[in-house]
């Protein structure tokens, strides 16, 4: 792989314009080359000065000798900018007659791009450096904390202070003079603790334990303004707790330390790379006065902050974290980066084979039989059809999600990040689309077994093991989603079931975008939603021994059938409630009147459906239409940030699909796929096609628009990421000081 690509390759997405623009400059590198064969190139010894970062406020005092400038191709200046940091210009010595403007463009823009990432790099540090303080604190808080839980009766008396120190604890002297002042041994596993201990504990007194994570409770007692810290109770098991959350913390603040040295390495290499491309086509050479006049004595290359933050940060974590074990703290710290399994790839191929080959066996069966001709065609579709379609609107729907993360991988969009998936356990296509086949196999499978042995009427051999396949699948499929043991990828599985569990308690809980972007898929599940109302029906009343369907007659059904089909836009609409009142901000009303609009539109077009009449026809067509609209406008404007009036071709300025076409494609999809929803007022009908399977039809349409809307969010999400360099989320600390 090229350089160019491996640069690209290897950089943080959301400091993607933090890096230095190596492409700009291999394009002007082009235009040099270019030149020269226009031109050829004559050189002349007398320098041609030229300053190329702005006015300065103060220069260096040093100026090259004459001999220096006789002898090199460039002079590099120090100077320091009106924001007090350095900055650097350079001056080309012997440049060549004609076509030297390219050589002086190149220099200039090289210039700026250095000084940005040193810039850049030097304002980073100095928050990690920051954070390093925090954490300081942090660690003498868990110190004393541990002193407690050992020995929660002694009487401690001493004036001297402990302090585990991240800027000073990487060496073996530090760690002895640390348990010389303490006086005592504090086993990692909390097992001895003896003699006196100093003035530590008194930290105790100054911090209060933070909540590991908001619950209803909490909630609502910020909503009361009551205290939201608990009090210190001195147990193994918070003891335990803190050391699991601190562990996180410094797993996170060593990755972003990781982040920091590749930055650093990256652009040093980027530099070097493009000089040398510089003296290979300009016949100079300048690459080594550059290197070592400005990169090596750059802040970029000589502060060396972040290298001894990773070597204390490793210390602390393997004394403190992993029983001085230090081959599990480094496994701990770095990661391996997962790899994709050849047979995850081979498993995925061979059930996408078993659901073609099923496919073509369930039609012709259906042909063979003329089974859509039979007098039990109808029974079936009333019942068994609602059963497993639920399998394939889940089946699609997680297909379309692998295509997401597709091309979110293929457009470097940092979905792991974005979601918050923990390093490591994020599902790539392959994995989702072996779930999703593997799904699709055992569903078509159970449909070839029920048209097999049990379409014929004549024959009133409804056999119930058949009739409760579908209910065996969704029943297994919920055991494997709630399993406990380390299999079928739990992380995810339990990731799921948690966000499902704040989409329920909506309003009770901080809405995060994991929270509504799982509300909106269910949004366009609401068939799929409908089909479980019905297992429940179906198999809870018993009509699967004589397969009836008597569930439409009954009035509870009916009753759900409204509620089911409310609750995903009911959970966005709290959502958005509590994003109003927690962020204050305007957007997230008319985002609630929006899914309001919808919950009317719902509840009118299903009440239509079950009883037909004029006024609620009106009223369903005038409400559907307005959601219709009002919901289109906002997914192109203010889901996907499109259509702005001063971005060019109306789009946005920032666009990861090179292809503009794409996105006026997308939204006139958008456009046609939401008018789909109109069906059910417009009463469009196919006569060939039975009523299930035009509901079911129209349910798929849905997921589609759902998938193309879920590529264009993230994309917006993530350019947003990277306009405001936010590549590391805020990780909460155990302990909260009183004065902070």
């Amino acid at each position: 792989m090229k350089f160019g690509k491996e640069f690209i390759a290897q950089m943080i997405p959301e400091w993607q314009q933090a890096y230095v623009d190596y492409s700009c400059l291999k394009s002007i590198l082009q235009e040099i080359k270019n030149a020269q064969k226009r031109s050829g190139a004559v050189t002349r010894k007398q320098p041609v000065h030229r300053n190329f970062s702005g006015l300065m406020t103060k220069h260096s005092s040093r100026v090259a000798t004459s001999e220096e400038l006789e002898n090199q191709d460039i002079v590099v200046s120090e100077m320091i900018g009106d924001d007090g940091f350095d900055r650097y210009e350079t001056s080309i010595m012997r440049v060549a007659e004609a076509g030297r403007e390219p050589e002086l463009v190149f220099f200039k823009t090289l210039d700026l791009e250095f000084d940005k990432v040193n810039h850049f790099y030097k304002s980073k540090v100095e928050e990690m450096v920051k954070e390093a303080l925090v954490l300081n604190k942090q660690m003498d808080a868990l110190i004393a904390f541990r002193i407690k839980v050992d020995q929660p009766s002694s009487s401690w008396i001493c004036s001297e202070t402990v302090s585990v120190n991240v800027n000073a604890l990487g060496t073996t002297e530090h760690r002895k003079t640390l348990a010389d002042v303490m006086g005592i041994i504090v086993s990692n596993h909390g097992d001895s603790t003896r003699g006196n201990v100093p003035e530590a504990l008194s930290v105790l007194e100054r911090i209060r334990l933070n909540k590991d994570q908001e619950t209803p409770l909490s909630r609502i007692r910020n909503v009361l303004k009551l205290s939201n810290h608990e009090e210190l109770k001195f147990t193994r098991e918070n003891l335990k707790k803190i050391e699991e959350r601190l562990k996180d913390v410094f797993i996170k603040f060593y990755r972003k330390l990781r982040h920091l040295n590749n930055y650093s390495f990256l652009n040093t290499l980027a530099i070097s790379k493009i000089m040398k491309k510089y003296d290979k086509i300009a016949s100079r050479n300048a690459a080594k006065t550059y290197m070592e006049t400005v990169v090596d004595k750059s802040y970029l290359t000589s502060s060396d902050e972040i290298r001894k933050l990773m070597v204390r940060v490793e210390s602390i974590f393997v004394e403190y974290f992993a029983s001085s074990n230090r081959s599990k703290a480094m496994n701990l710290l770095r990661p391996k980066v997962k790899k994709e399994k050849h047979r995850t790839t081979f498993s995925s191929g061979f059930f996408v084979g078993c659901s073609v080959s099923l496919v073509i066996a369930l039609a012709l069966l259906i042909h063979a039989r003329n089974i859509m001709g039979a007098d039990g065609k109808n029974i079936y579709m009333e019942t068994m059809f609602p059963l497993y379609s639920l399998f394939g609107f889940v089946v699609l729907h997680m297909i379309m999600y692998a295509s997401n993360i597709y091309f979110w991988k293929r457009y470097r969009v940092n979905y792991p990040f974005i979601f918050g998936f923990k390093e490591g356990t994020e599902l790539g296509y392959r994995h989702v689309l072996l779930l999703s086949f593997g799904l699709n196999t055992l569903a078509l499978a159970a449909v070839i077994m029920n048209l097999d042995m049990e379409m014929d009427p004549n024959t009133n051999d409804y056999k119930t093991i058949t009739e409760l396949l579908p209910l065996l699948i969704v029943g297994l499929v919920i055991l494997i989603t709630i399993c406990p043991f380390n299999i079928f990828y739990r992380s995810s599985r339990f990731f799921f079931i948690m966000v499902v569990f704040r989409c329920i308690a909506a309003p009770l809980y901080k809405v995060n975008l994991p929270d509504f972007f799982l509300a909106d898929q269910f949004t366009s599940q609401v068939q799929a939603l409908r089909s479980l109302e019905f297992y429940i029906c179906y198999y809870g009343w018993g009509d699967f021994r004589l397969r009836q369907n008597t569930c439409r007659s009954s009035h509870v059904y009916s009753t759900f059938y409204f509620i089911v089909a409310v609750i995903p836009y009911w959970s966005r609409f709290l959502q958005c409630v509590r994003r109003l009142v927690e962020e204050k901000d305007s957007t997230e009303g008319y985002n609630a009147l929006k899914y309001f609009l919808t919950i009317v539109a719902v509840c009118l077009r299903t009440a239509y459906s079950l009883n037909r009449g004029n006024s609620w026809r009106n009223a369903a067509w005038f409400f559907s239409a307005l959601a219709t609209f009002y919901g289109t406008y906002w997914d192109i404007v203010f889901d996907w940030g499109l259509l702005h009036r001063s971005s060019k071709s109306w789009l946005r300025d920032k666009l990861l699909v090179p292809h503009k076409s794409v996105y006026y494609v997308a939204m006139v999809v958008n456009v046609v796929l939401r008018l789909a929803w109109l069906q059910t007022v417009l009463d469009f009908n196919i006569p060939f096609l039975h009523r299930e399977i035009m509901v079911a039809l129209l349910a798929i349409l849905e997921i589609i628009r759902r998938c193309i809307w879920n590529f264009f969010r993230l994309e917006n999400e993530h350019l947003n990421n990277v306009g405001k360099f936010r590549a590391f989320k805020s990780v909460p600390l155990p302990f909260n000081y009183d004065e902070e």
